[in-house]
């Protein structure tokens, strides 16, 4: 059983995708605003999406900006690539937990305030 076990590591080990990335999780924004960012920026090269985060007015460029700095550092650092060869390979948005409030109404009723989070990466990737 030990052997499969080592059999089953090594295989996980091959198959890992080594490609740079950086992950943020439980940001206070809704993932249909993120998403319209990162819809701008995958494919581009990791300095010209930069330059369009830094010009985009969304509130979500912001924080898309410091994790996209996060991923360039790390494969800058962990992998040893340039920053000019760098583009972006995937970029993707996902619900984090949803805070549940009340939003006070007339004749005592109360409605249901949906305050969604999200779970966001980014991937990067060599020009070939």
């Amino acid at each position: 059983m030990a052997t499969r076990i080592r059999e089953k590591a090594e295989k996980r080990a091959k198959e890992k995708d080594n490609r740079p990335y950086a992950k943020v999780k439980y940001i206070r924004i809704s993932p249909s605003k993120v998403g319209l960012v990162l819809d701008n920026i995958r494919g581009k090269k990791a300095v010209e999406a930069l330059a369009i985060l830094e010009n985009s007015t969304q509130g979500s460029a912001e924080v898309i900006v410091k994790l996209l700095k996060s991923a360039i550092a790390n494969a800058e650092n962990n992998k040893g690539l340039n920053r000019d060869d760098l583009y972006v390979a995937e970029t993707w948005v996902g619900a984090g937990p949803t805070l549940k409030r009340i939003n006070i109404r007339a004749r005592g009723r109360a409605d249901r305030l949906l305050k969604r989070t999200s779970h966001i990466t980014i991937i990067l990737d060599v020009v070939k």
